[in-house]
């Protein structure tokens, strides 16, 4: 009996060690591609806008609408509506990797509207100061807007971290991978409570890892702070 109980132990580490594991890689990578397609469109968003130097009022409004169309629509029910486009992607719909695409695609709107949000925060007289020494728009962008909008930013770029890893948890309803499929799989549908609480606790310890990190490089990039 303690011999079984032993075994089950080890097997349950090393499930909840792959689980970890999955998680970061699907919540980081989702992350990173999020954010390289949610900053250019941020920032065409905010330019196209009644601020920006680029006002375009059919742009602003065709960009906003197809963003927040998708925003709408719950995680859930886009995973299951782009299965076909994420198997032409990755070849296949089940596991963590195909679990990327979908996140991908939920999460770059959101970010492109973190992004909006982070330079509509930047002050105006900074961008009228780069504009009177006869700045283009795009050294606006790169040398003024978006390093004022940088702790904005940080701390966007950890909210929408944490989202991200939400919604990678309600991936393993269909096939996904790492701690949201533990929690599932084994937690839910074997009826293991015990390691649907560790699993909680795990995602509850990553999140907070990412806070507190976000929030430390925030603070260390906030000019107002250091003054």
């Amino acid at each position: 009996m303690k011999k079984e109980v032993l075994r089950l132990t080890n097997e349950v580490v090393t499930l909840l060690r792959n689980g970890i594991f999955e998680t970061l890689y699907m919540t980081l990578v989702s992350t990173a591609i999020a954010y390289f397609i949610g900053i250019p469109l941020g920032v065409l968003l905010y330019t196209t806008g009644e601020k920006g130097t680029g006002h375009n009022t059919l742009v602003n409004k065709t960009l906003g609408i197809i963003v927040n169309l998708i925003r709408s629509i719950p995680f859930i029910i886009l995973l299951v509506a782009i299965l076909p486009f994420t198997r032409l992607v990755v070849g296949t719909t089940i596991g963590s990797t195909a679990t990327i695409v979908p996140l991908i695609v939920a999460a770059a709107p959101f970010v492109a509207r973190m992004v909006e949000s982070s330079l509509n925060e930047v002050d105006s007289g900074v961008i009228e100061a780069a504009v009177s020494i006869g700045s283009n728009p795009l050294q606006i962008i790169i040398k003024v807007l978006l390093p004022e909008a940088k702790p904005s930013l940080i701390v966007g770029s950890t909210i929408a971290i944490t989202t991200i890893l939400g919604y990678s948890t309600m991936a393993g309803f269909v096939g996904g991978g790492g701690l949201g499929a533990i929690a599932i799989n084994y937690g839910y549908y074997r009826y293991k409570k015990d390691i649907m609480l560790i699993t909680v606790v795990l995602l509850v310890i990553i999140v907070q890892i990412f806070q507190e990190v976000g929030t430390k490089l925030a603070n260390k990039t906030d000019k107002r702070k250091k003054a």
